[in-house]
């Protein structure tokens, strides 16, 4: 069953993807939800762990 979280956590990775960018205030959601979130799937944290790793590359851009 696909808890809240994990919808939340979709709902944040594909904005970000649409965006090309992402916030500050996102950036915090996913970090949150990676480091304390028992809930997520491994497709979740996979996916959040590709948008941290496209932070890193340059591939995302974090803006305020």
């Amino acid at each position: 069953m696909t808890g809240k979280s994990t919808v939340v956590a979709k709902q944040i990775v594909d904005q970000i993807l649409v965006a090309g960018q992402i916030s500050r205030h996102q950036y915090m959601l996913l970090t949150s939800a990676i480091l304390s979130d028992h809930q997520l799937t491994e497709e979740d944290r996979r996916q959040i762990n590709h948008i941290f790793d496209y932070i890193e590359v340059g591939r995302l851009k974090l803006v305020d």
